[in-house]
């Protein structure tokens, strides 16, 4: 704030030179324009010429008075001398006479500054010939009068300037200390500290940067809870098969017979795909939480689902499984992000191929109906009850009784790229059930892409 007052003091002290210079000009000029009419006053016409008689109380006046010292000069239509001073500088270019026009310019006589001011006049009738007068008054008054005004201006200026820096300094200083203690008790902060700001310590201007800092401070103090979490969730999963590992590996270490090294050797690889399924899943649920909802493209959900069910024909034929698909009849766009999809498209299917009994059957159908795009997984496998349905979206959650490996993370990662593009996911009961194989089907729904 000071140096924008530092840069405008001097334009603001322009700027009084100016005006007073046009305030003193303007009562000496209208000094000018009563001389003009005095000096007009005493022109006559006789014998059809102009002429010029002075009276002492003109002549008096016209040699000086209040304003400063007066040159005047008299000149007939035809440019002859009526009286004067005939030193007086006339413009170069008078122009067209305009009698009753009075006009002004600025001359030097023996190195003295000069205001003018001359008009014509018609000494007789209409139409008779102009006569120009002319009038003149030297500088030293207005100059006087203009530098009275600029320092009557100026000079409290001085006086005021220091004490508005002072007044800035102090008031900005009182300003700004709430924010100066605020970021120092921000600075003195540990990493791990992510409580609310006190919005009460900060200055009432900045409650809403406050008030959006706490909410960003609540957005990352859930975002590491839910890291720690996961970080606590996953090692005790991977305990587990790394556990087995060991074991087996410990086990063919031992002086065992071929076949017993044989069976060790092939729990260890069950194991250790087992690991690195897990271990795939997790860093997909790590991908799918840091996902840019901001980067999605249009894409058609037919076509992805159609791609990702063929993939899973075979595995599906190897344990007797009918799979099949079922698209929309039309083309089913939205916004999305094709391998996120995909990996969705994935968990579903797989989750539902895993929880179907040989011989059973998996469906993967889409429908569309302009304002919304679903995509349904539905199989013949025993169902999840309702009391759980919402508990088995959370991670490495499984439903006690069930037999079938996994690491229980792939709803988990289903829900969360589906809240990426703004989807809703939901577990219901398959149209067609049967006593022994209710079937669950898992339907998510997609806001359609608008054309």
């Amino acid at each position: 704030m000071l140096a924008p007052l530092f840069l405008l003091w001097p334009m603001s002290v322009a700027i009084t030179y100016v005006v007073a210079q046009h305030i003193a000009n303007v009562p000496y000029d209208r000094g000018l324009v009563h001389d003009l009419r005095l000096l007009a006053g005493q022109v006559r016409l006789e014998e059809g010429r102009a002429t010029l008689h002075l009276s002492d109380s003109a002549r008096g006046a016209l040699r000086t008075d209040e304003t400063g010292n007066i040159s005047w000069l008299a000149l007939d239509g035809n440019g002859q001398y009526l009286g004067g001073d005939r030193s007086l500088p006339l413009p170069d270019e008078l122009g067209v006479p305009q009698p009753g026009t009075v006009l002004y310019a600025d001359g030097t006589v023996g190195g003295f500054s000069l205001r003018l001011a001359y008009t014509w006049m018609e000494p007789g009738p209409a139409g008779s010939p102009p006569v120009l007068l002319a009038v003149a008054q030297t500088m030293e008054k207005r100059t006087q009068l203009a530098n009275d005004i600029i320092k009557g201006v100026i000079i409290p200026q001085f006086a005021v300037l220091p004490v508005a820096v002072l007044l800035v300094w102090f008031g900005l200083s009182r300003g700004v200390a709430p924010l100066n203690a605020l970021q120092q008790r921000l600075r003195a902060r540990r990493p791990s500290d992510l409580s609310p700001i006190d919005a009460r310590a900060a200055p009432t201007e900045i409650a809403p940067l406050v008030g959006a800092m706490n909410e960003l401070l609540d957005r990352l103090s859930a975002n590491s809870a839910a890291q720690r979490r996961f970080v606590a969730d996953a090692a005790h999963q991977l305990k587990t098969p790394l556990a087995g590992l060991r074991t087996q590996a410990e086990l063919a270490l031992l002086d065992a017979s071929p076949d017993e090294m044989q069976s060790s050797l092939r729990q260890l690889l069950a194991g250790s795909e087992r690991a690195t399924r897990l271990v795939n899943q997790l860093l997909l649920l790590a991908r799918a939480e840091h996902q840019d909802p901001d980067g999605l493209v249009a894409c058609d959900l037919n076509m992805l689902a159609s791609q990702q069910t063929a993939l899973w024909v075979t595995h599906a034929l190897s344990r007797h499984i009918d799979l099949g698909f079922e698209p929309a009849p039309q083309a089913a766009p939205i916004h999305g992000s094709p391998l996120q999809l995909a990996e969705l498209l994935n968990n579903l299917i797989d989750n539902a191929l895993r929880y179907t009994p040989n011989g059973g059957r998996v469906t993967v159908r889409i429908a569309c109906d302009g304002s919304q795009a679903r995509l349904e997984v539905e199989d013949s496998g025993p169902g999840i009850p309702v009391c759980e349905r919402e508990r088995v979206f959370d991670r490495f959650y499984r439903v006690l009784g069930t037999r079938t490996d996994g690491s229980g993370l792939g709803l988990a990662i289903v829900r969360e790229i589906a809240q990426k593009h703004h989807a809703d996911v939901d577990i219901a009961d398959p149209a067609v059930t049967t006593p022994d194989r209710t079937g669950t089907l898992i339907r998510v729904v997609f806001p359609a892409a608008l054309s």
